[in-house]
């Protein structure tokens, strides 16, 4: 299912990019460039997103039964932040980490109460987000995080300027992870789909994440990165939906997944000739991650297929759950010996090692451009 020739170029990427980012890695938040106006070398992130990329937003929506919002306990956070954020992991994202490579501060939540330092970007992705506006009603869906960030854009115009703002948004690199949910719920609702429905259907989430991509640009923004959709077929949480696979993976969700993935790349392409100044990276996640599920021993996991935190078949659910005073939980002793923190999220040392491709990855890993090329140009 997953290509071997991806497996090693992973992988030989990974052993050359040890030296390169240890610093970053063992080193709290970051140092970063202080902006001022006109510094061409302060490039901001503004990242989009679901509960990959989440990091805590969550937490200060209404609704407490929306997913993110029991990662605001225990063991959420230990390995890093030594307290639960609102990020589903035991540590830092995949953003995180990005920021960090970019001598940028970790981005709090959008909605977190406070000042933000906007000229640094800022993080709109929500737990349960997905394209199209139904996908998890209550949650920050993509089009309301478009909605933030107009919001952002305003305010930078008023403390800037327009010409300043302009140049901030320019220069800026956007970063989404999304489209997930909308492929969980369609394979739950509709599991016995025909082809061309399933067709339409990744054709309707392309199309609206096409557009919202057009208004960024419209906006002012040039430089996109995306994390393609993973393999949604094998998360532990998937095996307690259908015990039926064993360890191994639902054809449904994956199938769904790589039609995603050829569209996305299709339109992306499409956008780069018909927009002037577009530019692009698309980091191969599906494969990447994948290929850690399926020989987890090869990137220095012992577990790819149970997760660290939760319980039920390869601890799948309840994740920090607590009924009573009563943990409902099991949880490993060593997190980074696992691929998956809890039923649908990767840990923080898997976490790394995907920023690393994300933002140094060569073709096929990470193509046409990787995040640190779009950061530099």
């Amino acid at each position: 299912m997953f290509s071997s020739t991806t497996t090693m170029a992973a992988r030989s990427f990974l052993c050359c990019s040890t030296l390169l980012f240890a610093n970053i890695l063992l080193s709290p938040i970051s140092c970063h460039a202080l902006f001022s106006p006109g510094n061409a070398t302060h490039k901001a992130l503004f990242v989009f997103g679901d509960s990959l990329f989440d990091p805590g937003n969550n937490q200060y929506l209404n609704d407490s039964s929306q997913e993110g919002a029991g990662a605001t306990v225990f063991p959420y956070g230990e390995t890093y932040f030594k307290r639960p954020t609102g990020r589903l992991c035991d540590g830092r994202t995949v953003p995180d980490l990005i920021a960090q490579f970019a001598n940028l501060p970790i981005l709090p939540p959008y909605l977190q109460p406070g000042a933000h330092q906007f000229t640094d970007g800022a993080n709109f992705a929500s737990a349960g987000a997905g394209v199209l506006d139904n996908t998890r009603p209550g949650s920050i869906n993509l089009r309301l995080q478009l909605s933030y960030f107009k919001d952002v854009v305003n305010t930078l115009r008023e403390k800037l300027g327009e010409e300043e703002a302009k140049r901030v948004l320019i220069n800026a690199v956007y970063l989404f992870s999304i489209g997930g949910n909308d492929y969980f719920g369609f394979s739950q609702r509709n599991r016995d789909a025909s082809e061309e429905s399933k067709g339409q259907y990744v054709k309707t989430v392309i199309n609206n994440l096409t557009s919202v991509l057009k208004e960024i640009y419209d906006l002012g923004g040039r430089k996109i990165a995306f994390q393609n959709v993973g393999p949604l077929g094998c998360v532990p949480l998937m095996k307690v939906f259908d015990p039926s696979i064993g360890s191994g993976c639902a054809e449904e969700p994956l199938s769904l997944a790589r039609q995603h993935n050829r569209y996305l790349a299709i339109f992306l392409k499409q956008l780069e000739t018909q927009l002037p100044g577009f530019i692009y990276a698309i980091f191969d996640y599906y494969i990447a991650l994948g290929d850690r599920v399926a020989d987890p021993s090869k990137f220095g996991f012992k577990e790819g297929k149970a997760a660290c935190c939760g319980s039920g078949p390869y601890r799948g659910i309840n994740c920090g759950r607590r009924e009573n005073g009563t943990q409902m939980f099991e949880l490993c002793s060593n997190p980074g010996e696992y691929v998956w923190f809890d039923g649908g999220h990767t840990t923080e040392r898997a976490n790394t090692q995907l920023a690393q491709l994300l933002w140094g990855g060569e073709p096929p890993v990470t193509e046409p451009l990787n995040m640190k090329q779009l950061f530099t140009l």
